[in-house]
């Protein structure tokens, strides 16, 4: 049938009881038939391609009064119809809540990837609570092609690691937390202020174009409603660390917050006068969660209203493990090897504001205010193998280290209609986030069969050591865009818009570190020591004795390096509505980058300093296609690159205790060239399939590789000319059963998938001559670091309504992560490889009324190993494997 010879009908759904705001999601259905369809985002619906005739359109949402409307229609005209929606009075007070969460649901976001012409994948509040994740690194991970190294926050998207990646909130940039990596640990966030979690793996022109991997981009809750205070309390529980009930140790200092107060001390080299006792103390491993939420809504004058939002928590976790750790050469010999034991204590404290004022259906402002305080100490002790120290076995070194990272988050942000035509957004931030690691302590021992006990061990002055680090950054953002909505087609719909915008972004950064090395005397060497109870050694008298002395590098004047980096970007898009059936974004980015990096640390005393400047022109285009109202392909290109980092570039060198990473001034940005194809099924409005097939082509991929020093030192380098990284991703949510269609009683499964090869040229002659540096990398082609070759995440869920305002909700959640490159093999060493590895969780959640509810949690049930080898000639080695344990929380949450 043409299109002249049907009819259509379209309009849009207004909250009544909202200040006339659209109604996403709601329901319309056609009476008497299967045909129905759901309100967008800008609560717009329609049906199209219907015969001439009369038809009775029923409207519905979850808590408001249903509403059924009598239509006629005529071929080739469309009949516009505009309906508002009022709360029952039975329910009115709870459906304000209900539909604050409207934009998290899983239903509504699956609604919002169906119509968006951008390639995206979102995660709402929702499916956050299904399946059980306390932050947004747990969330993050849950999505097809995004897996997160094991033992670090270092977070993977299609094989690519942090330098690919970028991190942003309500889409302004965040400033990282630590000074090895460009992005923010995303397990800071807690997902109590998350509205939805967007994450872009294919690039456009409003994003920064220092992108290869993937941007994550979280949105907060911006809360609407007559008012709701909630509180919750929590507990965890480690079956490693009920192993050490009565024995879990701790370091001396941190308070059980997560909050410090000391730094150097005074004269600390003419005198032994530290804060901090190098016995342990023991806690109870008894992990604690509680928290508070409330939020309420004003109308303000006929058309403005105000909504505010706040919500503060704390929460803290033990956790223990013990196994293998050790550096082997190319034919096995040992380096060091122990057997490696941890206690690790960590708190998260979040605070969090926001007000969302809209003056009219034409401008609204917010602000938002985030300030998070995370802590995490660990006590190591390493037993073993120590070579030239001691080589029979009997070495021992402990280790506590302390790190606290304070953030402070200040955004504004507005949104204005000029007119019909015009929109502007701009926003603005202010972050600043400041890393302390105060009083590190390291000491090195072996036993002595001659005295029966442990006695000092000194290689070198450094062996026994305390360590002090700072950073601090500062990043101003600011982004303004102005968009020309575009003439309207036959039936009054707009065919896209025209946008311009500038972002900006200025970072700072001062990094500083030192150092007391505590040089044992001769004589003191062979005294017998005990290792939990170091203070009666390292004391004052014993300092004005001469039996230890202290030195650091240059006198009291720390290790520094600071870093400023400047980005002024100015884009251009279009989006266009090319046919009934085409869509597309194309846009044209410039980014002007300046970065300079300075330095004064022990491997160049005089100071130095590094600057580049970098024009970069990136060019974008996504199309759309819709196959029928069910399917859409997609396809997406770009340009981007790859900017090194601060510390990758400064000449300073962090020693841990079985690697050493120092920065290398040579290294140089990369080029990527990016190509995706999606393939996209919507059977019904919470289902989805869908298949994605992509390639990277990396211009100067840059690299963690061991350099040919004694001390087998780590840097970055550009190691070759090209690599390319290609795969297919499987997206598959599907109801599999409704046991009850008046209540929900549903059980539904997810599964995504990720299959990636890489492959990169490895030129070591390359290496010589472009930095200082001389090594030979053992292979001349390799896969990417941190990439795997399948990623899969599996879930199955059961929920229920009950009539009493309660209801369960139980999920099955699997993940599960193949082999991945760790680190390059040098000087025919072997490729270091994390070993796969799969994991169980279970997540049960009830409400047992409107107010009440209780939820169970259950991580890492199957407890496997985690392990990494050496990939050498002779045989694979094993060089780090212990067990996390499973974990337990229980929690407890009371809504007025």
């Amino acid at each position: 049938m043409s299109a002249q010879n049907t009819a259509a009908i379209a309009g849009k759904l207004i909250d009544k009881e909202y200040n006339n705001e659209p109604l996403a999601f709601g329901n319309v259905l056609i009476k008497g038939t299967t045909i129905g369809t759901t309100s967008d985002i800008d609560g717009v619906y329609q049906f199209n391609d219907l015969d001439e005739g009369r038809y009775t359109l029923v409207y519905s949402f979850v808590g408001y009064e249903t509403k059924e409307l009598d239509v006629a229609v005529e071929a080739g005209k469309i009949v516009s119809i505009d309906v508002e929606m009022m709360a029952s009075a039975a329910s009115l007070d709870e459906v304000l809540i209900t539909t604050t969460a409207r934009k998290e649901s899983e239903t509504a976001l699956l609604l919002y990837q169906k119509n968006a012409i951008e390639i995206k994948q979102n995660i709402g509040a929702d499916e956050l609570s299904r399946k059980g994740l306390s932050n947004v690194a747990n969330a993050v991970i849950k999505t097809s092609g995004v897996s997160k190294q094991e033992g670090s926050n270092t977070i993977y998207v299609r094989g690519l690691g942090d330098r690919y990646n970028s991190t942003s909130l309500n889409g302004l940039p965040i400033t990282s937390n630590d000074p090895e990596k460009k992005n923010i640990s995303l397990d800071l966030f807690s997902t109590d202020i998350v509205e939805y979690i967007s994450i872009d793996k294919v690039y456009g022109p409003t994003l920064s174009g220092d992108f290869a991997g993937g941007n994550v981009d979280i949105t907060s809750i911006n809360y609407k409603g007559k008012g709701m205070l909630e509180i919750s309390l929590g507990s965890t529980l480690g079956t490693n660390a009920l192993d050490k009930f009565n024995d879990f140790k701790l370091q001396d200092g941190p308070n059980t917050l997560g909050f410090s107060n000391y730094g150097v001390p005074n004269n600390p080299l003419n005198s032994y006068n530290f804060t901090n006792s190098l016995a342990p103390i023991k806690e109870k491993p008894l992990g604690s969660a509680i928290g508070l939420k409330a939020g309420k809504s004003f109308q303000m004058g006929e058309e403005g209203s105000l909504n505010l939002f706040a919500t503060a928590s704390f929460d803290n976790g033990f956790e223990y493990r013990e196994g293998i750790n050790q550096s082997v050469s190319a034919q096995g010999a040992k380096l060091k090897s122990f057997n490696q034991e941890r206690f690790a204590y960590n708190t998260n404290t979040t605070g969090m504001f926001n007000a969302n004022y809209r003056l009219n259906s034409a401008h609204t402002i917010a602000y938002n205010f985030l300030a998070v305080n995370s802590s995490n100490q660990m006590r190591d002790s390493y037993q073993g193998f120590i070579r030239d120290i001691a080589e029979a076995n009997n070495g021992f070194i402990q280790r506590s280290t302390y790190v606290q990272n304070t953030l402070m988050i200040h955004q504004l942000l507005g949104s204005h209609k000029l007119s019909d035509k015009f929109e502007l957004d701009w926003a603005t931030s202010y972050n600043k986030v400041e890393g302390d690691m105060p009083d590190r302590t390291q000491n090195t021992l072996k036993f002595s069969d001659d005295t029966n006990s442990y006695v000092f061990a000194q290689n070198t002055i450094t062996d026994n050591h305390r360590y002090y680090q700072n950073l601090v950054e500062d990043e101003i953002a600011a982004n303004i865009s102005l968009s020309y909505k575009l003439n309207e087609d036959e039936n009054g719909v707009s065919k896209g818009k025209a946008t311009v915008g500038y972002n900006g972004r200025l970072k700072q950064r001062d990094f500083e570190a030192i150092q007391f090395n505590f040089r044992i005397s001769g004589s003191e060497l062979n005294s017998p020591v005990n290792p939990d109870d170091l203070d009666l050694f390292f004391s004052q008298p014993n300092f004005e004795n001469g039996n230890f002395g202290i030195e650091s590098f240059a006198g009291l004047t720390p290790q520094t390096y600071d870093g400023e980096q400047l980005i002024h970007a100015g884009y251009a898009s279009l989006e266009y509505q090319l046919s009934d059936k085409l869509s597309t974004v194309a846009g044209l980015r410039f980014e002007r980058v300046e970065q300079t990096v300075s330095w004064r640390t022990q491997l160049d005393a005089s100071g130095k300093s590094n600057t580049f400047n970098r024009n970069e022109f990136l060019p974008s285009v996504i199309l759309k296609y819709e196959l029928n109202d069910q399917q859409n392909l997609r396809l997406g290109a770009s340009k981007t690159y790859t900017l090194p980092q601060f510390k990758e570039r400064a000449l300073f060198i962090y020693e841990d205790v079985t690697e050493v990473k120092v920065g290398n001034p040579d290294l140089y940005p990369s080029q990527n060239y990016n190509l995706d194809l999606k393939w996209e099924v919507f059977p019904k409005n919470s289902e989805l399939f869908s298949i994605t097939a992509f390639g990277k082509y990396i211009v100067d991929p840059i690299n963690e590789i061991t350099l040919a020093s004694s001390t087998n030192d780590i840097s970055f380098i550009n190691t070759g000319d090209a690599g390319y990284v290609y795969g297919a991703e499987i997206e598959l949510r599907k109801d599999l059963f409704n046991f009850d269609e008046e209540h929900s009683n549903i059980l539904s499964a997810g599964l995504n998938a990720s299959f990636m090869q890489t492959h990169q040229d490895l030129d070591s002659e390359k290496v010589r001559r472009e930095t200082n540096y001389n090594t030979n990398l053992t292979n001349d082609t390799s896969g990417f670091t941190g990439a795997s070759d399948l990623l899969l995440n599996a879930d199955l869920s059961y929920i229920k309504d009950f009539n009493t305002d309660g209801n369960i909700m139980a999920t099955l959640a699997y993940a599960y992560t193949s082999d991945k490159i760790y680190a390059l093999g040098v000087e025919t060493k072997g490729n270091l490889v994390d070993k796969s590895v799969g994991s169980l969780d279970f997540i049960l959640k009830t409400k047992l009324n409107k107010h009440l509810g209780i939820d169970l949690t259950v991580i890492n049930i199957l407890n496997p190993a985690i392990e990494r080898i050496q990939e050498n000639a002779s045989e694979d080695i094993t060089v780090l494997s212990y067990k996390r344990g499973s974990f337990f929380k229980l929690g407890l949450n009371y809504k007025l």
